[in-house]
């Protein structure tokens, strides 16, 4: 059963090749993508003939990596540009900064604590929520906000933080010398893959399939430019998807944001002022005014958070700001009026 489920078929990542890259390139799957997926019960369980066990964490991490949610359970973020820079530690083969990790691997929670066996092979993501087994205390400022009870997800508030790739880039060199200016260390294919930008800090938030509150990331910001002899073919840095995706981080902190990193920010939001941009991807030729501009992007699975809904929160009403008082009372332990 599980077999024909994500893990096995990885259905999405093919048909969102299929959309994109592999418009241009049909084999482009198989040259860059197809390392993750089942292929028997023993990638998990392991692999010493018939000795069979349960799947530790390193099983799950073998494929949970890099830009995909696993490795920030442990605190490791992708690590910016390796190959150029040759820095960073390693964990499988995948350089990483180290980073925060989730309160439930400091307290040794293993992956299957909550992604059973039983609810794989079901094609749940997971057993069990976070409402499962916490309950919002009322001391705590904002769980006495009906909306933020109502609307949020619990993560949207309590992940510190989320790697973030702003620009993917995919450069395709056939029959072409100029592939040696761009070779580095590891590098082999006919692909080469950069970054315009990695972020490790609160990730914007959105709207998920079930309608509610919910960090989103890009994935992916695609570019694609084929280089034939000494050359490029067509546009260079071809803009094939800007896709935005609701997920959970997985690096769950006892703490929460701060009431302005959503109230009054529009960045956070993908509403970003056109007088406080930093960066300028439109200026270099990369077809899209911003990467928190929603303009041109959507979200694959869920929504943006709609104007009006944003222009309400940041109203800043008696009630936020007698929350607000209250809430840096507490950090501060001032007891004063």
């Amino acid at each position: 059963m599980i077999f024909a489920g994500a893990m096995g078929t990885r259905d999405r990542e093919r048909r969102f090749v299929e959309r994109t890259f592999g418009r241009h390139d049909p084999g482009f799957f198989g040259k860059n993508c197809g390392s993750c997926h089942l292929s028997g019960c023993l990638d998990c369980h392991g692999k010493d003939g018939h000795r069979v066990a349960l799947p530790g964490k390193e099983a799950c991490l073998s494929c949970h990596k890099g830009y995909f949610v696993g490795v920030d359970y442990f605190g490791r973020a992708p690590r910016e540009e390796n190959h150029r820079y040759q820095r960073g530690r390693l964990h499988g083969g995948e350089p990483y900064l180290k980073m925060l990790p989730d309160v439930h691997a400091e307290a040794g929670l293993p992956c299957g604590a909550c992604h059973t066996m039983k609810s794989l092979a079901a094609g749940r993501k997971s057993a069990k929520g976070c409402r499962d087994c916490h309950v919002p205390s009322r001391e705590v400022v904002e769980h006495r906000i009906s909306s933020h009870i109502e609307r949020l997800e619990c993560y949207a508030c309590h992940s510190a933080w989320a790697s973030q790739e702003y620009g993917t880039f995919f450069l395709r060199f056939v029959d072409s010398p100029k592939k040696e200016f761009f070779l580095l260390r590891g590098r082999k294919g006919e692909y080469v893959r950069s970054v315009y930008l990695k972020k490790q800090d609160a990730p914007p938030l959105g709207v998920n399939a079930s309608g509610r509150i919910a960090p989103i990331r890009p994935q992916f910001i695609a570019f694609y430019t084929e280089v034939r002899g000494d050359r490029p073919k067509g546009k260079e840095n071809r803009l094939l998807a800007a896709e935005w995706k609701a997920f959970f981080p997985h690096t769950v902190r006892r703490e929460t944001a701060a009431c302005d990193g959503c109230h009054g920010n529009p960045r956070r939001f993908l509403l970003e002022n056109p007088g406080e941009r930093i960066y300028l991807p439109d200026r270099d030729g990369m077809e899209l005014l911003s990467f928190w501009n929603r303009t041109g992007q959507r979200v694959a699975n869920g929504d943006f958070i709609d104007l009006s809904s944003f222009l309400r929160m940041s109203a800043k009403s008696p009630a936020y700001k007698k929350g607000y008082v209250e809430k840096w009372k507490r950090l501060t332990g001032f007891e004063g009026d």
